[in-house]
């Protein structure tokens, strides 16, 4: 199978059985959903839902995020990874979004990445949610499904990652596929052990054709002579 009939079979089965994927993130805003991709880097989208309720309270407007402080939004955030850090990154990206862009969350990859907080992947994320920018978000869940299905050749950052997948998948996809390879990754192609038996894609899966191989061969060799 080449890389491109790979690409078309996997796009295939997930327009056929994923075809309205969605952010599992919940927001009613934009500002909202800049605060919850910034606190999901490293967590789960599960555990920052949890607190982002009473978060969105205290704070419901960049106005009222920007004039508090790191420990105060310290106090919602504890619970997440590197609640020191993001805390302080909500506070001064806050601040900016009122310094630089009229309390507005800007439209363009270029501009979110001026936030503190905000890297490529979140930039991507809510351009392509919020903006419906194409663009293509590399998560940990992106990056280990895509190097494990063989769609993309052992790539070694995210950014090569991202490359590749925009070679391949059409643009007018690319927001989607963000959102398919990520769910795949989060509930069948796990970190720790892939769910290869209830997934759809393992006829297409350079991961699963390599351990089935490497099965077969064993057990081949344990037949007796």
């Amino acid at each position: 199978m080449t890389k491109q009939q790979r690409y078309t079979a996997v796009i295939s089965w997930f327009q056929q059985n994923m075809p309205n994927p969605e952010t599992e993130l919940h927001y009613t805003s934009p500002f909202q959903l800049l605060i919850s991709v910034i606190l999901a880097a490293q967590c789960t989208d599960k555990r920052v839902n949890l607190i982002t309720p009473a978060l969105f309270e205290a704070y419901p407007t960049p106005e009222a995020l920007a004039v508090s402080n790191k420990d105060a939004v310290f106090e919602y955030v504890k619970s997440v990874s590197y609640p020191n850090n993001k805390a302080n990154h909500l506070v001064k990206m806050a601040q900016m979004l009122m310094a630089d862009f009229d309390g507005e969350v800007p439209s363009t990859v270029e501009d979110l990445m001026k936030l503190p907080g905000v890297g490529k992947k979140t930039a991507n994320v809510i351009a392509s949610i919020v903006f419906k920018i194409p663009a293509l978000a590399v998560d940990t869940h992106v990056f280990r499904v895509s190097n494990r299905i063989g769609l993309t050749d052992n790539s070694k950052t995210p950014l090569e990652t991202e490359k590749e997948l925009n070679k391949y998948i059409p643009k007018q996809l690319w927001s989607t596929a963000h959102h398919w390879l990520i769910l795949h990754g989060r509930y069948v192609c796990t970190a720790r052990k892939p769910n290869c038996g209830e997934c759809g894609l393992k006829a297409y899966c350079k991961y699963y054709f390599n351990s089935k191989s490497t099965v077969d061969l064993i057990s081949a060799e344990d037949v007796p002579m």
